[in-house]
């Protein structure tokens, strides 16, 4: 008699369907259970899928890793009872439904009842339970698929509760705060689960606040820039305008090139010269601005807010102390410090893109000579003696104890 089949060449498929008609004609998966009654249990809730989307690769790699602990439990004499889920919350399946049915949150109530919007959220999230139950079967993934919970199922509802409620008597509840992604589409938070569902990042064009930052005249350097008759302001951007009241710097790039432009304020149509980065002229000053030949030119507009604006080039600014442009607006109470415009190494190609200074919030540490503090860099060997010092402080601490 022939103990093990013999092959005469290897043809997978086939030896996966035998194996599988063994176990399902032999019971072998019930009676991994049944045979082992009394013996003390290994519990296995599965963490459950969705089955309103389509099992995937990664469900089958998953789900094999999870296989082989219940299989090596079982060979240790352990009752292993697998039990099935499904999972039924979350919002994907909420969207996924009013999309289907052409509504939004602000309809449930109105065009669709809250009980016919549940009833289409349960028969939707089963969808798929058929096509789960194959790939199961197929793969050789013993679990009971006859009684999974349900997580929309009352009793599973009542069960976590009733859990949150056991450990809240135990004290091992605490109330914290964090950030958390929010919808306000959906009026909820959302999951790293849920914020990795496709579409939900785009990239997107957004307004963004740009500064003017009035400089001292007596503090520039640049005998051009002292000439020049009236104000003169340097251009920051910042997407964090609510923080200009705290206001602690302004950064220079010192492989950007700064020039002055001589124009009108398109909003107010009063003279206005600022400073900005040259690279970026064309980007800053477009849509109605245009080059003026000459400063005659500049002079002969008369209607700024009905008109184009003229821009002509001027020369490079240095270093400046600037007043803060929020003095009229927020009084502070300790005489205020000039703030100082520092030079910081700033990447060359930020010229190109974004700022033309960059506004700089309190949490920069500057150092007594006005100039960021660098951030210190540890060899290799400088973090092993760091780390071997704090390894031999603990040990003496608990030697004295």
């Amino acid at each position: 008699m022939k103990k093990y089949p013999e092959y005469k060449g290897l043809n997978l498929p086939n030896v996966a369907a035998e194996v599988l008609a063994n176990w399902q004609n032999n019971q072998i998966f019930e009676k991994s259970i049944a045979t082992r009654e009394g013996n003390k249990p290994f519990v296995f809730f599965e963490g459950p899928p969705s089955a309103n989307g389509m099992p995937g690769i990664h469900h089958v790699m998953a789900r094999s890793i999870k296989d082989i602990f219940c299989r090596f439990q079982t060979l240790k004499g352990f009752q292993v009872k697998r039990k099935a889920g499904w999972d039924t919350h979350g919002l994907p399946v909420e969207l996924g439904v009013e999309k289907e049915l052409g509504i939004s949150k602000e309809d449930i109530g109105t065009k669709i009842s809250v009980e016919d919007y549940n009833k289409a959220c349960r028969e939707t999230v089963m969808r798929y339970t058929d096509v789960w139950n194959k790939l199961t079967e197929k793969m050789g993934y013993w679990v009971d698929m006859e009684d999974p919970y349900i997580t929309y199922e009352s009793k599973y509802m009542e069960s976590v509760w009733y859990l949150l409620s056991e450990l809240y008597k135990k004290d091992l509840i605490y109330k914290g705060y964090t950030i958390q992604p929010y919808s306000p589409a959906a009026g909820t938070g959302l999951s790293s689960h849920e914020l990795n569902q496709p579409g939900c990042y785009k990239d997107v064009k957004d307004t963004s606040a740009i500064a003017l930052f009035k400089a001292k005249k007596e503090s520039l350097k640049a005998q051009t820039l002292k000439s020049v008759e009236g104000d003169i302001h340097f251009i920051a951007w910042t997407t964090t305008p609510w923080t200009l009241p705290s206001n602690t710097a302004l950064c220079v790039g010192p492989k950007i090139d700064y020039v002055l432009v001589k124009t009108y304020n398109q909003y107010t149509g009063t003279p206005v010269n600022i400073v900005l980065a040259k690279k970026l002229v064309a980007k800053q000053l477009s849509g109605k601005y245009f080059e003026a030949e000459n400063e005659e030119e500049l002079k002969q507009t008369d209607n700024i807010l009905d008109e184009e604006v003229p821009v002509p080039k001027f020369e490079q600014p240095v270093e400046i102390v600037i007043d803060d442009i929020f003095d009229k607006v927020v009084k502070p109470k300790a005489k205020k410090k000039e703030k100082k415009v520092i030079e910081e190494d700033v990447d060359e190609e930020t010229g190109d893109s974004n700022p033309n200074f960059i506004y700089t919030e309190p949490p920069v540490k500057l150092t007594k000579a006005g100039k960021p503090r660098k951030k210190r860099v540890l060899s290799e060997e400088q973090k092993a003696k760091m780390k071997a010092g704090r390894e031999a402080s603990v040990a003496k601490k608990r030697l004295e104890n």
